[in-house]
């Protein structure tokens, strides 16, 4: 019998994975639409699932696959421009897309990103020294991937609030389905103006580059999803990156005054964070084309499977105490970002990121702390995205008379 994910899960997932993975490393989850899907737990178990060709991804299969479990003739009758891109894809499409943009993330091509991202970083925490207590995700963990994503793929989005809006929309914030419809519409005509506008104007940015790809080839639909799949992951990534990070320093007073004295060891301290509470909980769903043996149980051909990256990063048969975090473990092997053809490409980024942003936030807020209870920090009620709708923050101890909205105690 499957098991509903709920607010209870969102908030705390590990109580669950914990009394799961004494059952066995797959267990069987609803959604909220009474579908079973089967969920993989373990940390060996779910690293050979991301890699096994018996797996897949590709988005019209998929279609049918659910459409059949729902008794329909089609799952998603709405247009695909979201859904056509690289994680969605299966060898040699996946191959094809996935060659196009992976240049653009290489180690050395990220590395020129530096000088922006390390200026985004500068100017908001200049901005936000003018003040007492501000929500640090609008604030800071917000702009700064948004404004990098931006430059890199050539897309001017004057209004980064609109934006936000759209994409929190799209992770599960809105108050309906007709919101989310909604924000996905605004983003994908919003998206294929732009696409339009790079053929008729190209620049040097990677979005211009993709419409030029002659061996890549990619079709508007292509191009659109791409850029919708890069725009929306290629931030929402480092913003709870940042987010859960800094949720976990807050925490945990001593290791935050270790970071700050010893900067050193920021780089292991993102890995450490992307282990012990990372950006994404589910990875992506794939659906079986053949029986696959998971532990002791079968799952047939024609079933919807995820993967928790979560749950296998906190797995006791493979991290001792996982539920400690410990910045200065070697516990780089995580799940975080996937494993398999569908590796984060956008993992350099997210890196590079983060370690410019926990150096710059420590150096010049060393006494941040958090200005809420933390019973009241509220998670997105997404399965796969995991982060705080909002992390309330006091940057000094002494009291200022300045605070902006969006930033009081509660």
């Amino acid at each position: 019998m499957s098991e509903l994910l709920d607010d209870t899960f969102f908030a705390d997932p590990h109580e669950y994975y914990r009394r799961w993975r004494a059952q066995g490393p797959v267990h069987r989850i609803d959604l909220g639409d009474g579908l079973d899907r089967w969920l993989i737990l373990g940390y060996e178990e779910g690293r050979a699932a991301l890699a096994d060709p018996r797996l897949r991804k590709d988005i019209a299969l998929f279609d049918t696959v659910l459409a059949r479990k729902r008794g329909v003739t089609r799952a998603n009758p709405r247009p695909q421009e979201v859904l056509r891109h690289m994680l969605n894809s299966d060898p040699p499409d996946h191959t094809r897309l996935r060659k196009a943009v992976s240049r653009a993330f290489t180690a050395r091509q990220v590395a020129r990103l530096q000088p922006i991202i390390e200026r985004t970083t500068d100017e908001l925490l200049d901005a936000m020294g003018e003040f007492e207590r501000v929500d640090l995700l609008e604030a800071f963990a917000v702009p700064l991937p948004v404004t990098v994503i931006c430059h890199l793929l050539g897309v001017a989005i004057e209004d980064h609030d609109t934006f936000r809006a759209w994409t929190r929309a799209m992770v599960g914030t809105a108050d309906s389905a007709t919101d989310r419809a909604r924000a996905h519409d605004d983003m994908v005509r919003f998206l294929r103006d732009t696409v339009r506008d790079k053929r008729a104007r190209p620049g040097a940015d990677l979005l211009s580059v993709l419409v030029a790809d002659t061996e890549a080839q990619l079709d508007e639909q292509e191009l659109v999803g791409m850029a919708l799949l890069l725009l929306v992951a290629g931030h929402e990534t480092t913003v709870n990156l940042i987010g859960n990070g800094m949720l976990a320093l807050l925490r945990d007073r001593p290791w935050l005054e270790r970071l700050s004295a010893d900067p050193e060891l920021i780089p292991a301290a993102v890995e450490e964070f992307l282990r012990f509470d990372g950006p994404v909980d589910l990875a992506t769903p794939r659906f079986t084309v053949q029986p696959i043996t998971v532990g002791d149980t079968v799952i047939p051909a024609g079933e919807v499977v995820y993967v928790a990256l979560a749950a296998g990063n906190h797995d006791p048969a493979h991290y001792p105490d996982p539920d400690r975090l410990d910045l200065t473990a070697d516990r780089g092997s995580h799940l975080a970002f996937g494993h398999g053809v569908h590796y984060c490409v956008g993992a350099p980024l997210a890196r590079l990121e983060a370690r410019t942003a926990f150096a710059g936030l420590l150096r010049r807020f060393p006494d941040i702390e958090l200005a809420a209870a933390e019973s009241a920090l509220r998670r997105y009620p997404n399965p796969i995205i995991r982060g705080l709708t909002d992390l309330p923050v006091r940057l000094r101890k002494s009291e200022s008379i300045r605070n902006p909205v969006g930033s009081e105690d509660r």
